[in-house]
């Protein structure tokens, strides 16, 4: 299925609300030009939700076309022509992302933090809250296999950021954010490269690398997000102070400088 979707362009079929919603390529692209016109669909994700749903109406609306909230041939043309007048802006998601970025306060103390496990690193993540507690940061757990639990539960905490952890049978440490061929999360990838430079220098995580996905949690998430993928689970465990001191240190070194990538 994943294959179909990605085959789509923009303009190859009718996009419209239904259910299952639409997923695919050309509802990314047609995301990324109602943004970058100022008219917001929330995250850039690929699927039609009701929020694109609203912002293909009020598109339509603006443009004196018929609101009958279907991308067919006419709006099309209509989001091709006025595209070419504003250019390739960032658009309003990023915007809006940088704008909750610059809220973020100077310090742990200011953070509002969910911290997450699929299974196998509950020790971890424990130790990991706590470490962060310490510093003052407000921090919720989540507990479950269910990635729609763990975005819903950052979501309902008004979370600055979601820090996910996914045990691995291999050996080593990847640190993944939400990025699509046209969107790319600026404080996931600013967080990320924190969470892999820190875990660089903790003994037994080897190949430690950031990594740009389309991930469940990470695109349903409203907020910095990422997910850390971590093995074998006993040498893991093992090494849970020195990766608590990693995240601890990477998250405050975040807060001070959100959108950047490094410093």
């Amino acid at each position: 299925m994943a294959l179909v979707e990605a085959s789509w362009g923009l303009g190859d079929r009718p996009l419209k609300l239904v259910a299952p919603f639409l997923r695919g390529d050309d509802v990314e692209a047609m995301q990324v030009r109602l943004g970058r016109l100022g008219f917001d669909c929330g995250r850039v994700d690929g699927v039609f939700g009701s929020a694109t749903a609203a912002a293909l109406a009020e598109f339509q609306r603006n443009c004196g076309l018929e609101v009958d909230g279907v991308c067919g041939p006419l709006t099309v043309r209509a989001l091709e022509v006025n595209g070419a007048r504003t250019g390739s802006g960032p658009g309003v998601a990023t915007l809006r992302e940088l704008e909750q970025l610059s809220a973020v306060g100077k310090g742990l103390r200011e953070l509002r933090l969910v911290v997450g496990h699929f299974g196998g690193l509950g020790p971890l993540t424990r130790q990991i809250t706590r470490g962060l507690r310490q510093q003052g940061a407000k921090v919720i757990t989540v507990d479950e296999l269910d990635p729609s639990v763990h975005a819903t539960a950052s979501n309902n905490h008004v979370a600055n950021a979601y820090i996910g952890f996914k045990a691995q049978t291999e050996a080593g440490a990847g640190v993944a954010y939400y990025a699509t061929p046209r969107f790319e999360s600026t404080g996931g990838r600013a967080l990320a490269t924190r969470m892999t430079v820190a875990f660089r220098k903790v003994d037994g995580l080897v190949a430690a690398e950031t990594d740009g996905v389309q991930m469940q949690v990470l695109r349903e998430t409203r907020m910095t997000a990422v997910v850390c993928s971590l093995g074998p689970v006993q040498r893991v465990v093992d090494a849970a102070p020195a990766i608590t001191e990693a995240v601890v240190s990477a998250l405050a070194s975040w807060a001070t400088s959100p959108a950047t990538a490094a410093g």
